[in-house]
Protein backbone atom coordinates (compact mmCIF):
# COMPACT_ATOMS: atom_id res chain seq x y z
CA UNK A 1 0.00 0.00 0.00
CA UNK A 2 3.20 2.44 0.63
CA UNK A 3 4.29 1.85 -2.55
CA UNK A 4 0.80 2.03 -4.54
CA UNK A 5 0.54 5.20 -2.35
CA UNK A 6 4.02 6.84 -3.96
CA UNK A 7 2.58 5.88 -7.46
CA UNK A 8 -0.53 7.96 -7.02
CA UNK A 9 1.42 10.37 -5.17
CA UNK A 10 3.92 10.62 -8.49
CA UNK A 11 0.50 10.69 -10.36
CA UNK A 12 -1.28 13.01 -8.50
CA UNK A 13 1.77 15.58 -8.56
CA UNK A 14 2.61 15.09 -12.35
CA UNK A 15 -1.48 16.06 -12.90
CA UNK A 16 -1.36 18.92 -10.28
CA UNK A 17 2.19 20.38 -12.46
CA UNK A 18 -0.04 19.82 -15.93
CA UNK A 19 -2.83 22.10 -14.68
CA UNK A 20 -0.18 24.51 -13.43
CA UNK A 21 1.23 24.52 -16.86
CA UNK A 22 -2.25 25.22 -18.51
CA UNK A 23 -3.40 27.51 -16.19
CA UNK A 24 -0.28 29.32 -16.88
CA UNK A 25 -1.09 29.02 -20.91
CA UNK A 26 -4.95 30.29 -20.32
CA UNK A 27 -2.74 33.93 -18.69
CA UNK A 28 0.44 33.92 -21.17
CA UNK A 29 -1.23 35.43 -24.42
CA UNK A 30 -3.01 38.32 -22.22
CA UNK A 31 0.45 39.22 -20.42
CA UNK A 32 2.00 38.72 -24.15
CA UNK A 33 -0.42 41.14 -25.23
CA UNK A 34 -0.30 43.58 -22.70
CA UNK A 35 3.82 43.78 -22.27
CA UNK A 36 3.14 44.62 -26.10
CA UNK A 37 0.69 47.07 -25.46
CA UNK A 38 3.38 48.59 -22.85
CA UNK A 39 6.54 48.25 -24.69
CA UNK A 40 4.61 50.14 -28.08
CA UNK A 41 3.92 53.14 -25.61
CA UNK A 42 7.48 53.13 -24.29
CA UNK A 43 9.52 52.72 -27.82
CA UNK A 44 8.46 56.24 -29.54
CA UNK A 45 11.36 55.28 -32.44
CA UNK A 46 11.10 52.02 -34.12
CA UNK A 47 14.14 49.71 -33.55
CA UNK A 48 16.47 48.53 -36.08
CA UNK A 49 15.64 44.63 -36.89
CA UNK A 50 18.98 43.75 -36.08
CA UNK A 51 18.30 44.75 -32.87
CA UNK A 52 15.47 42.45 -32.00
CA UNK A 53 15.54 39.45 -34.15
CA UNK A 54 18.44 37.33 -36.57
CA UNK A 55 18.36 36.01 -40.05
CA UNK A 56 17.13 32.58 -39.57
CA UNK A 57 16.27 32.80 -35.97
CA UNK A 58 13.52 31.51 -34.28
CA UNK A 59 11.34 33.81 -33.84
CA UNK A 60 10.22 35.24 -29.57
CA UNK A 61 6.27 35.37 -30.04
CA UNK A 62 6.72 38.96 -27.51
CA UNK A 63 7.83 40.49 -30.92
CA UNK A 64 4.13 40.15 -32.66
CA UNK A 65 3.49 44.08 -33.54
CA UNK A 66 7.14 45.67 -32.57
CA UNK A 67 7.90 48.18 -34.94
CA UNK A 68 11.43 48.06 -36.49
CA UNK A 69 13.34 49.41 -39.43
CA UNK A 70 15.42 48.14 -42.16
CA UNK A 71 17.30 49.20 -45.15
CA UNK A 72 17.54 46.99 -48.62
CA UNK A 73 16.18 47.01 -51.81
CA UNK A 74 13.45 44.96 -53.65
CA UNK A 75 13.85 42.30 -55.31
CA UNK A 76 12.93 42.65 -58.81
CA UNK A 77 9.84 40.51 -60.25
CA UNK A 78 9.77 38.63 -57.23
CA UNK A 79 6.66 40.28 -55.69
CA UNK A 80 3.26 37.80 -54.97
CA UNK A 81 -0.53 38.25 -54.17
CA UNK A 82 -1.54 36.72 -50.62
CA UNK A 83 -5.33 35.80 -51.72
CA UNK A 84 -8.23 35.85 -49.07
CA UNK A 85 -7.73 38.58 -47.03
CA UNK A 86 -10.00 40.96 -45.71
CA UNK A 87 -9.36 45.07 -45.77
CA UNK A 88 -9.98 47.35 -43.37
CA UNK A 89 -13.90 47.56 -45.21
CA UNK A 90 -14.44 44.08 -44.71
CA UNK A 91 -13.94 43.09 -47.98
CA UNK A 92 -11.98 40.36 -49.20
CA UNK A 93 -8.96 40.89 -51.13
CA UNK A 94 -5.44 40.01 -51.80
CA UNK A 95 -2.39 41.52 -49.62
CA UNK A 96 0.75 42.48 -51.95
CA UNK A 97 4.08 40.61 -50.45
CA UNK A 98 7.70 41.55 -52.08
CA UNK A 99 11.14 40.35 -50.62
CA UNK A 100 13.52 43.04 -49.40
CA UNK A 101 17.53 42.17 -49.87
CA UNK A 102 18.65 43.90 -46.72
CA UNK A 103 21.84 46.00 -46.80
CA UNK A 104 21.49 47.66 -43.51
CA UNK A 105 19.58 45.91 -40.59
CA UNK A 106 21.66 48.69 -37.57
CA UNK A 107 24.58 45.60 -36.89
CA UNK A 108 26.72 46.52 -39.98
CA UNK A 109 26.26 43.25 -41.54
CA UNK A 110 27.02 41.46 -38.26
CA UNK A 111 23.92 39.66 -38.08
CA UNK A 112 24.83 37.76 -41.49
CA UNK A 113 28.38 37.20 -41.26
CA UNK A 114 28.21 33.51 -40.78
CA UNK A 115 25.44 33.01 -43.40
CA UNK A 116 25.37 32.46 -47.47
CA UNK A 117 24.60 36.18 -47.91
CA UNK A 118 22.76 39.17 -46.86
CA UNK A 119 19.01 38.34 -45.68
CA UNK A 120 15.80 38.67 -47.55
CA UNK A 121 12.60 39.95 -45.35
CA UNK A 122 9.36 39.60 -46.69
CA UNK A 123 7.29 43.10 -46.39
CA UNK A 124 3.76 43.30 -46.36
CA UNK A 125 3.52 46.55 -48.73
CA UNK A 126 -0.66 46.70 -48.35
CA UNK A 127 -3.65 45.22 -49.21
CA UNK A 128 -5.58 45.48 -52.84
CA UNK A 129 -8.93 44.77 -53.48
CA UNK A 130 -7.90 43.49 -57.46
CA UNK A 131 -4.57 42.16 -58.41
CA UNK A 132 -4.42 44.71 -61.23
CA UNK A 133 -4.33 47.13 -58.44
CA UNK A 134 -0.97 46.30 -57.17
CA UNK A 135 2.16 48.09 -58.30
CA UNK A 136 5.16 47.54 -58.74
CA UNK A 137 7.59 47.87 -55.26
CA UNK A 138 9.42 51.11 -55.28
CA UNK A 139 13.45 50.64 -57.03
CA UNK A 140 16.71 51.34 -55.40
CA UNK A 141 17.61 51.49 -52.13
CA UNK A 142 14.60 52.15 -49.70
CA UNK A 143 13.64 52.09 -45.79
CA UNK A 144 10.92 50.42 -44.86
CA UNK A 145 9.22 50.92 -41.33
CA UNK A 146 6.80 48.37 -40.18
CA UNK A 147 5.69 45.90 -37.46
CA UNK A 148 6.75 42.30 -37.24
CA UNK A 149 4.32 39.24 -37.19
CA UNK A 150 5.66 35.41 -37.63
CA UNK A 151 5.15 33.81 -40.70
CA UNK A 152 2.88 31.61 -41.97
CA UNK A 153 2.45 27.40 -41.57
CA UNK A 154 1.50 25.62 -44.71
CA UNK A 155 0.64 22.12 -45.22
CA UNK A 156 2.80 19.89 -47.68
CA UNK A 157 -0.30 20.35 -50.05
CA UNK A 158 -0.71 23.88 -49.96
CA UNK A 159 3.07 24.26 -50.61
CA UNK A 160 2.86 22.37 -53.96
CA UNK A 161 -0.56 24.72 -55.20
CA UNK A 162 1.17 27.71 -54.30
CA UNK A 163 4.29 26.45 -56.51
CA UNK A 164 2.37 25.75 -59.28
CA UNK A 165 0.31 29.43 -59.28
CA UNK A 166 4.01 31.30 -59.14
CA UNK A 167 5.30 29.64 -61.89
CA UNK A 168 1.85 29.08 -63.70
CA UNK A 169 0.96 33.10 -62.60
CA UNK A 170 -2.23 34.89 -62.37
CA UNK A 171 -2.47 38.10 -64.02
CA UNK A 172 0.25 40.31 -63.80
CA UNK A 173 1.63 38.93 -60.33
CA UNK A 174 1.49 35.55 -59.22
CA UNK A 175 -1.07 34.06 -56.28
CA UNK A 176 -0.14 32.61 -52.80
CA UNK A 177 -2.30 31.47 -50.27
CA UNK A 178 -0.49 31.72 -47.27
CA UNK A 179 2.81 33.55 -46.09
CA UNK A 180 4.72 30.56 -45.80
CA UNK A 181 8.64 31.85 -45.66
CA UNK A 182 9.66 28.16 -45.99
CA UNK A 183 8.21 28.17 -49.26
CA UNK A 184 8.78 31.37 -50.60
CA UNK A 185 12.50 31.21 -49.96
CA UNK A 186 12.82 28.39 -52.46
CA UNK A 187 12.21 30.99 -54.94
CA UNK A 188 13.19 34.05 -53.20
CA UNK A 189 16.74 32.50 -52.04
CA UNK A 190 18.15 32.98 -48.54
CA UNK A 191 18.57 33.28 -45.74
CA UNK A 192 15.27 34.61 -44.76
CA UNK A 193 13.98 35.75 -41.38
CA UNK A 194 11.42 33.78 -39.31
CA UNK A 195 9.04 36.86 -39.59
CA UNK A 196 7.47 39.59 -42.04
CA UNK A 197 7.32 43.25 -41.79
CA UNK A 198 4.21 44.98 -42.17
CA UNK A 199 4.68 47.95 -43.57
CA UNK A 200 3.68 51.16 -41.49
CA UNK A 201 4.82 53.71 -43.87
CA UNK A 202 2.49 54.58 -47.01
CA UNK A 203 6.10 55.50 -48.73
CA UNK A 204 7.06 52.38 -49.83
CA UNK A 205 3.03 51.93 -50.04
CA UNK A 206 1.86 54.15 -52.71
CA UNK A 207 -1.34 53.64 -53.34
CA UNK A 208 -1.93 50.29 -51.18
CA UNK A 209 -4.17 50.13 -48.21
CA UNK A 210 -2.25 50.26 -44.69
CA UNK A 211 -3.04 47.43 -42.93
CA UNK A 212 -3.31 47.87 -38.89
CA UNK A 213 -0.63 46.63 -36.26
CA UNK A 214 -0.40 42.73 -35.72
CA UNK A 215 -1.56 42.13 -32.40
CA UNK A 216 -1.51 38.95 -30.41
CA UNK A 217 -4.32 36.70 -30.92
CA UNK A 218 -6.49 36.02 -27.63
CA UNK A 219 -4.57 38.61 -26.17
CA UNK A 220 -7.17 39.43 -23.59
CA UNK A 221 -8.87 37.99 -20.76
CA UNK A 222 -8.34 34.10 -19.74
CA UNK A 223 -8.11 31.12 -22.43
CA UNK A 224 -10.87 29.31 -21.55
CA UNK A 225 -9.77 26.64 -23.56
CA UNK A 226 -6.56 25.87 -21.28
CA UNK A 227 -8.13 26.81 -18.30
CA UNK A 228 -10.78 24.09 -18.92
CA UNK A 229 -7.94 21.35 -19.48
CA UNK A 230 -6.32 22.68 -16.00
CA UNK A 231 -9.53 21.71 -14.50
CA UNK A 232 -8.98 18.38 -16.39
CA UNK A 233 -5.63 17.47 -14.98
CA UNK A 234 -6.44 18.47 -11.41
CA UNK A 235 -9.43 16.06 -11.27
CA UNK A 236 -7.38 13.22 -12.70
CA UNK A 237 -4.70 13.94 -10.26
CA UNK A 238 -7.52 14.31 -7.30
CA UNK A 239 -9.23 11.14 -8.52
CA UNK A 240 -5.62 8.90 -8.23
CA UNK A 241 -5.73 10.46 -4.53
CA UNK A 242 -9.28 9.04 -3.88
CA UNK A 243 -8.71 5.39 -5.44
CA UNK A 244 -5.72 5.15 -3.47
CA UNK A 245 -7.69 6.17 -0.16
CA UNK A 246 -10.65 3.47 -1.69
CA UNK A 247 -7.89 0.48 -1.57
CA UNK A 248 -6.69 1.41 1.68
CA UNK A 249 -10.62 1.28 3.14
CA UNK A 250 -11.04 -1.78 1.14
CA UNK A 251 -7.87 -3.55 2.60
CA UNK A 252 -8.80 -2.37 6.64
CA UNK A 253 -12.16 -3.92 6.33
CA UNK A 254 -11.05 -7.04 4.52
CA UNK A 255 -12.08 -6.77 0.97
CA UNK A 256 -8.17 -8.55 0.27
CA UNK A 257 -7.79 -10.48 3.33
CA UNK A 258 -10.60 -11.35 3.81
CA UNK A 259 -12.79 -10.44 6.90
CA UNK A 260 -15.69 -11.29 8.71
CA UNK A 261 -19.30 -11.24 7.01
CA UNK A 262 -20.42 -8.57 8.88
CA UNK A 263 -17.78 -6.56 7.69
CA UNK A 264 -18.71 -3.35 5.05
CA UNK A 265 -17.68 -4.26 1.59
CA UNK A 266 -16.25 -7.75 2.01
CA UNK A 267 -18.95 -9.35 0.58
CA UNK A 268 -22.56 -10.95 0.19
CA UNK A 269 -23.91 -10.82 4.03
CA UNK A 270 -24.00 -14.19 5.44
CA UNK A 271 -21.25 -15.63 3.48
CA UNK A 272 -17.42 -16.08 3.91
CA UNK A 273 -15.53 -13.00 2.38
CA UNK A 274 -13.11 -14.57 -1.07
Amino acid sequence: MIALLLVFLLAAGGCGWLGKWQLDRAFERAELAAAQEAREQADAAPARIGEVLQPQAAFPGELVGRQVEVTGEFEPGEQVLVAGRVGDSGEVGYLVLAPLRVSDDGTGGDSWAGLSGAPVLAVVRGWVAEPSAADDPPSGSVTVTGWLQVGEATSEAAAVEEAAARTGGDGHWPVVHGIALGSLVQDWGGPIYSAYVVDSDTGTGGALEQLPRPVIEGGTGVNLQNAFYALQWWVFGGFAVALWVRLVRDEMAGGRRGGRATDPDTGIAGLPAS
